[in-house]
């Protein structure tokens, strides 16, 4: 930036730069998608083909913003956990929550024809965004359970209330008022007793949302003299399932472990090396059992 004697104003910026050595989450959420939603002819209860869009928007910034570690979604809310060991954007809030937010909006409105191919885009999303510190890796976990157990609380309502309202031939009102005091057991048996549905063969996507993580696969690689071989790449996946308990946690270990060291990355490689050659082994296998046959 050149110097001149107007860069006294530079003064009155604020440093916003977050709390060091803290998982940073920042969540987007839709603005104003209850008309949105009603204006693009959204089915109810879920959308499939809006949640594959939303998901695809979060891939995008994840592939894009390599300090995520992790990224949890449900309706038209998406969260972005960033390692507490980051230091994208000098941990500046209105970088962090401006950029990525800018982002999946601009991925949502990309590949809206993608998953809308016979629905004209009416007038722009909006999505808002907070970025929040967690000190511990506890309560940063305690978090996304909370929006997970948040995603099926409001599937389980809203599965009601829809049944309610097109099957059961209800009106809005006289469905919140049959829903209202009721728990979560109550609700289970409406659906299953008067209309025939298994609240637990729901798919998980909408029940338990989505993740999206960062994982490794293998693939064939053809060297100049034709020669094949296994290499492992990179890849960020979008899974449906429990991030509550502790089996997912120990299944990534690498989501919490934070930045590895120069010897961890060595000995990761190895690992990865290793994976690759038995791969190729397996492979060789079973070519020569076939060719025998």
């Amino acid at each position: 930036m050149a110097n001149s004697r107007y860069e006294y104003v530079r003064q009155f910026e604020s440093d916003d730069r977050l709390l060091p050595s803290t998982w940073l989450v920042v969540r987007i959420d839709g603005q104003g998608f209850t008309k949105f939603t009603a204006k693009h002819g959204f089915e109810k209860p879920n959308d499939i083909r809006a949640l594959h869009l939303m998901n695809r928007a979060a891939m995008t910034v994840v592939e894009h913003m390599t300090d995520i570690v992790i990224a949890y979604g449900q309706s038209d809310e998406y969260s972005f956990v960033f390692s507490k060991d980051t230091q994208a954007f000098d941990r500046r809030a209105s970088k962090l929550t401006t950029l990525l937010v800018s982002q999946f909006t601009s991925a949502y409105v990309f590949y809206w024809h993608e998953h809308f191919p016979d629905t004209e885009l009416l007038f722009p999303p909006a999505f808002d965004s907070r970025v929040v510190m967690y000190p511990s890796e506890r309560i940063m976990r305690d978090y996304l359970c909370w929006r997970q157990a948040d995603c099926h609380i409001n599937n389980m309502y809203n599965t009601c209330f829809w049944t309610l309202v097109q099957r059961g031939g209800l009106t809005e009102k006289e469905a919140e008022r049959r829903l209202r005091g009721t728990l979560s057991r109550d609700k289970n048996e409406l659906l299953f007793s008067e209309y025939g549905i298994n609240y637990n063969a729901i798919e998980n996507i909408f029940k338990k949302g989505s993740v999206v993580i960062r994982d490794r696969e293998l693939i064939d690689v053809v060297d100049t003299v034709g020669k094949t071989s296994k290499r492992s790449r990179g890849v960020v996946r979008t899974l449906h399932c429990d991030i509550i308990k502790d089996a997912f946690w120990a299944s990534h270990p690498e989501i919490l472990r934070g930045k590895l060291t120069r010897a961890q990355r060595k000995e990761e490689r190895s690992r990865q090396r290793g994976i690759e050659l038995a791969a190729e082994a397996s492979t060789a296998t079973t070519t020569s059992e076939d060719l025998k046959r």
